[in-house]
């Protein structure tokens, strides 16, 4: 069955950077696009970035453009967030999401937390 396990969240003080992964099983991950999303208390989840199988497409939320990097490591079956720059508006809990068969499915989360 899919899973997605998300890890690398925390807490960073405004200005830094963090690196979550989302590791993937269950189905052929080179070929799907993978996304990040985010949640922040009391607001609606939202489209971080998206990067297709391939890796040549990458697509950004207008919010983090220039701050966040999306990748994807095949070999490992491994999506990653480069996010830099943190502000405390990027508080959320980030979830990563394939989208198969029709079917969404979502990782359990990873909370980060950007405060002084």
């Amino acid at each position: 069955q899919v899973q997605l396990v998300e890890s690398g969240g925390g807490l960073v003080q405004p200005g830094g950077s963090l690196r979550l992964s989302c590791a993937a099983s269950g189905f052929a991950f080179s070929t799907y696009a993978m996304s990040w999303y985010r949640q922040a208390p009391g607001k609606e989840r939202e489209l971080v970035a998206r990067i297709a199988g391939s890796s040549v497409s990458t697509n950004y939320a207008d919010s983090v453009k220039g701050r966040f990097t999306i990748s994807r490591d095949n070999t490992k079956n491994t999506v990653y967030l480069q996010m830099n720059s943190l502000q405390p508006e990027d508080t959320a809990v980030y979830y990563c999401k394939v989208v198969r068969w029709g079917y969404d499915y979502w990782g359990q989360g990873t909370q980060v937390t950007v405060s002084s």
